[in-house]
C-alpha cells in the first residue's frame, strides 16, 4: 500500500517501508522526449485511421501541438473489435495459454515499464502537464506494481466446490467475459490503464482501447511494450457497446476536519488532498468541512500554504503544480471561481491566471462556503479549495452525504471512536483516516451512488472481467 506526501518543494513517495524520492534519486528529464508512436494499434500492427484522419495532441505547459495522432472512426473500432474477438476464439493461442505464463507477460510488461520509466514520466508530463517528478515518483511506480499485483492473481482467480444436496459434485469456474471495451481518462493516463489492463488481461480477456484525446502518447507508447513482451495482446483505439459496465466517475468528496485533530498535519493532508494533481482528481477533497472552533485557524493556515505552493514549468523538480490538461478545463475551472465569488463565497487567495502562456492556474481557496452554492455542488476537477463549517458530528455526517456523488471521504481526529461513529456514516466507496490519497493495488476502489458501479483494483477488481460458470455432475451410486 502507498502513501503519497509532499515536501514543500520536492514530491515523495512513502511505502510502508519507508522509501523517499529525493531530486537525487529523479533521472534529470528531457523536456521534449521524442514521441514515437502516434498511429492506432490494432492486432499487433500500427495503422493509420481508415479516414486518414489525425488530430492534434497539445502541451498544456505552452499551448503548442506536440504532434498529430491518428484519429479512430467506426470503421477502425470494427476491426479492432474483430481482431480482438479472433484473439480470444476457444482455440485461439491466448485462450489455450496457461493462466501462468499470462501472469508472466504481465510481470514482463511491468519490467519493461520500469525499465523505460524516465521515458515515460517525460512523456506523461510533456501530454498531460503534471510535474515530472511526480509523473516518475508516484504515478509510474504504481503503474509497475498495479501490473504485478494483477500477474501473480493470474493463477490464483480459482471457483469454488460447492456441497449440494443429492449425489453431486458441484463446482464453479472463473471464466473471461470476452473482449472487453476500455476507457481511459486523461488525469492519470498510465495508472487508469493499468488499472484496467491489469484485471482483464490476467482473466484473460482481449481489450478494445479508448485512450483519452487529451493524452494518448503514453498509452501507445504501452502498447509497443506489449508488443514487445507478449505479442498476442490486441488493443486500439476505439469504443464498444458493452454489455457488462463498470464505471468509476466523478465526485465531490467530503473532508471532513474535527477540533481535535493535529492541526499542522490536517492542514498539510487537506491541501494535498485537494491541490495534488493540478486538482484533477476524482476523489479530491473537495468539500473541507472544518468544525465551528477551528474554522478561523485552519483557513488561514491554509491559505498561507496555499500561498506557498509552487507553480510553475512541469519539468523543473520543484514545480509542485503544472498546467491544468487543457484549454477546455482550465476556461471551466476560472468559470467555477467567477460563479463562486458572484454566489458570496469569500476568495482568500488565488482566483486567477498564473502564467502569461499554457494553462495555469492559481491555487485557490474559498472561504465562507455554503452547502448550496455551486462550488459545493458540482466537481470543479481543478485547484479550487472549498472550506466549509459545521457544528456537531451529526450534522455534518447529513451534509456530506448530501450529494449525488460518494466515491471517497476522510476524517481527522484523534478520537478513534469519533472516526468510526463518522466513516460508518459516510456514503462513500472509501473513506480515509488521517490520511488522503492512500492507494494501493490490493485495495478495491469505486464509489455509491452516482460516483458508478463496481470496483477497480483488488480481488474485487477481477470481478468485473469473468463470468461464473456453475458446473453440476451427478455422482453414480452403488447398488445396494
Amino acid at each position: 500500500m502507498l502513501r503519497i506526501v509532499f515536501s514543500r518543494t520536492l514530491p515523495r513517495l512513502n511505502s510502508l517501508s519507508a522509501c523517499h524520492y529525493s531530486a537525487a534519486a529523479i533521472p534529470a528529464p528531457s523536456t521534449q522526449p521524442e514521441v514515437h508512436y502516434n498511429k492506432l494499434f490494432i492486432n499487433n500492427q500500427w495503422q493509420d485511421a481508415a479516414s486518414g484522419k489525425t488530430f492534434p495532441t497539445i502541451n498544456p505547459a505552452t499551448g503548442e501541438v506536440i504532434c498529430e495522432v491518428a484519429e479512430a472512426n467506426e470503421a477502425d473500432v470494427d476491426k479492432a473489435v474483430k481482431a480482438a474477438r479472433n484473439a480470444f476464439k476457444f482455440g485461439s493461442s491466448w485462450r489455450r495459454m496457461d493462466a501462468s505464463q499470462r501472469g508472466l507477460l504481465l510481470n514482463r510488461l511491468a519490467d519493461a515499464i520500469e525499465r523505460d520509466a524516465a521515458y515515460l514520466a517525460e512523456l506523461e508530463t510533456l501530454d498531460n502537464g503534471k510535474p515530472y517528478a511526480v509523473s516518475y515518483s508516484v504515478d509510474l511506480p504504481n503503474v509497475v506494481k498495479c501490473f504485478r499485483y494483477y500477474a501473480g492473481w493470474a493463477d490464483k482467480w480459482e471457483g469454488k466446490t460447492i456441497p449440494i444436496d443429492g449425489d453431486y459434485f458441484c463446482y464453479t469456474r472463473h471464466e473471461p467475459i470476452g473482449v472487453c471495451g476500455q476507457i481511459i481518462p486523461w488525469n492519470f493516463p498510465l495508472l487508469m490503464q493499468a488499472w484496467k489492463l491489469g484485471p482483464a488481461l490476467a482473466t484473460g480477456n482481449t481489450v478494445v482501447m479508448k485512450v483519452a484525446e487529451q493524452t494518448p502518447l503514453t498509452a501507445l507508447y504501452v502498447a509497443s511494450l506489449i508488443k514487445e513482451v507478449g505479442h498476442l495482446i490486441q488493443q486500439a483505439s476505439g469504443s464498444s457497446n458493452l454489455k457488462k459496465v463498470t464505471l468509476e466517475l466523478g465526485g465531490k468528496s467530503p473532508n471532513i476536519i474535527l477540533s481535535d485533530a493535529n492541526m499542522e498535519d490536517a492542514v498539510e493532508q487537506s491541501h494535498f488532498a485537494l491541490f495534488f494533481n493540478q486538482g484533477q482528481c476524482c476523489c479530491a477533497g473537495s468539500r473541507t468541512y472544518v468544525q465551528a472552533d477551528i474554522y478561523d485557524e485552519f483557513v488561514e493556515r491554509s491559505v498561507e500554504r496555499a500561498k506557498r505552493r509552487v507553480v510553475g514549468n512541469p519539468f523543473d523538480l520543484n514545480t509542485e503544480q503544472g498546467p491544468q490538461v487543457d484549454q477546455e478545463q482550465f476556461s471551466k475551472i476560472l468559470g467555477y471561481i467567477s460563479t463562486g465569488k458572484r454566489e458570496g463565497a469569500k476568495l482568500m487567495c488565488g482566483g486567477g491566471v498564473a502564467a502569461d502562456r499554457g494553462y495555469f492556474i492559481q491555487p485557490t481557496v474559498f472561504g465562507d462556503v455554503q452547502d448550496n452554492m455551486t462550488i459545493a455542488r458540482e466537481e470543479i476537477f481543478g485547484p479550487v479549495m472549498q472550506i466549509l463549517k459545521f457544528k456537531t458530528l451529526e450534522e455534518v455526517v447529513e451534509r456530506a452525504n448530501d450529494t449525488k456523488y460518494g466515491l471517497a471521504a476522510a476524517v481527522f481526529t484523534k478520537d478513534i471512536d469519533k472516526a468510526h461513529y463518522v466513516s460508518n456514516g459516510l456514503r462513500a466507496g472509501t473513506v480515509w483516516i488521517n490520511c488522503y490519497d492512500v492507494f494501493g493495488a490490493q485495495a478495491p476502489f469505486g464509489g455509491y451512488k452516482a460516483s458508478g458501479n463496481g470496483r477497480e483494483l483488488g480481488e474485487y477488481g477481477l470481478d468485473n472481467y469473468t463470468e461464473v460458470k456453475t458446473v453440476t455432475i451427478k455422482v453414480p451410486q452403488k447398488n445396494s
